[in-house]
């Protein structure tokens, strides 16, 4: 059995869950999130809970299946309820963001500036040097954080770059220069 799988989803005031096999929508206060899951899950609503199962728990596949369909519903269910947050510093001597109309302008050390577009359902702030990256899809913005931090990822020597909020660099040590006269 899944340890996973098996623990039944509660739903918060104001969020519905609506299945039409494969999809699940799951509607909230911040939005909707629809989910194609796999053919072989079963999602039933049961009052304010939802329950995922599979037709054979014995089977290896079928009970990867059970946790992975269970979580993405969970995910789902906390995202039009609460919201998902990355947040991500930048270090660095001139290094500065700001938010346009369609997303981000980053000066990050190049002789250019960059425009990054935020895709549909990403809302992005600036507070001082911390980009904030909200939405409803975990998945989603997850994805658009590690896509600003690879714009310019922190080196190892000064830390310079975009990390996230609670990483820790491993810094390495510079050249070292000898003593005048040494040989």
């Amino acid at each position: 059995m899944s340890r996973i799988g098996k623990q039944p989803i509660t739903l918060p005031t104001g969020v519905t869950v609506t299945v039409k096999a494969p999809d699940v929508t799951v509607q909230g206060p911040k939005g909707t999130i629809t989910l194609r899951l796999h053919h072989r899950m079963n999602v039933a609503t049961e009052g304010s809970a939802v329950t995922v199962s599979v037709p054979s728990p014995d089977n290896r596949n079928d009970r990867a299946l059970w946790g992975l369909g269970r979580q993405l519903v969970a995910n789902a269910v906390e995202g039009v309820s609460k919201g998902f947050t990355k947040r991500l510093e930048i270090t660095g001597v001139g290094f500065k963001a700001a938010v346009e109309s369609a997303g981000l302008l980053l000066n990050l050390g190049f002789s250019h500036p960059i425009h990054f577009v935020a895709p549909p359902g990403i809302t992005l702030a600036v507070e001082k040097n911390v980009i904030v990256v909200t939405g409803v899809d975990k998945q989603v913005v997850g994805e658009t954080a590690a896509k600003i931090r690879r714009l310019k990822p922190p080196e190892p020597y000064k830390g310079k770059g975009i990390k996230y909020a609670g990483e820790v660099i491993r810094r390495k040590a510079g050249k070292v220069m000898k003593a005048a006269g040494a040989k």
